[in-house]
């Protein structure tokens, strides 16, 4: 499964291999992944831990790397959906809205998923905001703005949502085959 359009040389060295950053931007990327998805049994896991840069290909990339974990472990296509527009959503926020599309700042991820439950937790490093003081999009004068919709979504499709230190962490949790908003 492929969300949106990935540029397939978008960091990658000129011989094509794979170029990787820490959070400073600077040298190899911070990833590890523990459970191989096509070994999965009943009581797995998969983890998920990764910093990128503020790139949105970058972030394609840990998407597509946590949904193919979530897919390969049984997720249903319901809550398989639900965690796609969160984290959709969530890294697109982190990214820019966060770190302002600085390329320099870090966005860190770290997801674990079992059979019954995807974590997901994403960092970044911008300076925060107050979840109180985002307008309510359903509101009739909020309805025609260009943004605002992807907290309520996020909110909307998991189960359990967490932000902390000021409103820079997102921690998002979905139950495997409960409805959206069952908290």
């Amino acid at each position: 499964m492929q969300i949106g359009g990935t540029n397939p040389q978008a960091g990658r060295s000129s011989t094509g291999h794979a170029k990787r950053r820490t959070g400073s931007g600077k040298g190899p990327a911070k990833r590890s992944a523990s459970g191989d998805p096509a070994k999965l049994n009943g009581s797995a896991k998969v983890t998920v831990r990764t910093t990128i840069p503020s790139l949105y290909p970058a972030g394609q990339d840990v998407q597509n790397r946590i949904l193919n974990a979530v897919e390969k472990i049984g997720f249903t296509p319901h809550s398989t959906f639900a965690i796609k527009l969160a984290l959709e959503e969530a890294m697109i926020n982190a990214i820019k809205h966060g770190n302002k599309l600085d390329p320099t700042k870090s966005v860190h991820i770290h997801a674990k998923v079992t059979p019954k439950v995807a974590e997901i937790t994403i960092e970044d490093e911008g300076p925060g905001f107050d979840r109180a003081a985002v307008p309510d999009p359903t509101l009739e004068e909020n309805r025609e703005k260009c943004s605002g919709r992807g907290i309520l979504l996020i909110e909307s499709y998991m189960n359990s949502v967490k932000w902390s230190h000021n409103g820079r962490r997102l921690r998002m949790v979905k139950r495997n085959g409960e409805e959206p908003g069952v908290r």
